[in-house]
């Protein structure tokens, strides 16, 4: 056990943890953070994504002594002063979930590409969106919602 400073949704927190822990279970069990979700354990489905320095990344085989210091962001954290993300709202308006398992894990995969790429391209979007699946079949409404992110945003920064 140690005790692990961490910058989550730009808040600082301390965990006392074993530094092996997955940062998915640390946000879930030790902060209740819960809107990344355990999928498949091995980072393969994408469900438990969270941002680290910005980039996606999978919590569930990420050691938590990996993430100290370093700023994370949840899903919990996207929205500013009440305000939703614009992928959150995207999401939203496109309908792009259905049973909504792995819509916490979309939309931090694709924010983390819109962080990288103000303008995204459609073949862009399909790679980046590569490791997330979605068993319910709605890519083409996820797709749909980050292009209309896409939008929102740059109409935003004129």
């Amino acid at each position: 056990m140690a005790t692990i400073e961490l910058r989550i949704n730009g808040e600082p927190r301390s965990v006392e943890a074993d530094p092996q822990q997955s940062l998915l279970s640390t946000l879930r069990d030790n902060l209740d953070l819960t809107g990344c979700k355990y999928g498949c354990g091995e980072g393969r489905c994408g469900a438990c994504t969270v941002l680290i320095d910005g980039k996606a990344v999978r919590s569930c085989v990420t050691p938590l002594g990996d993430c100290g210091g370093r700023p994370i962001t949840t899903i919990e954290g996207l929205a500013r002063d009440g305000k939703l993300h614009p992928l959150q709202t995207a999401f939203l308006e496109c309908g792009a979930m259905q049973c909504g398992y792995c819509t916490t894990g979309m939309i931090m995969s694709g924010v983390g590409l819109l962080e990288r790429n103000h303008s995204p391209s459609v073949d862009e979007v399909k790679r980046s969106m590569e490791g997330n699946i979605c068993r319910c079949g709605t890519y083409p409404r996820i797709a749909a919602a980050i292009q209309m992110a896409v939008d929102s945003m740059k109409g935003a920064r004129k």
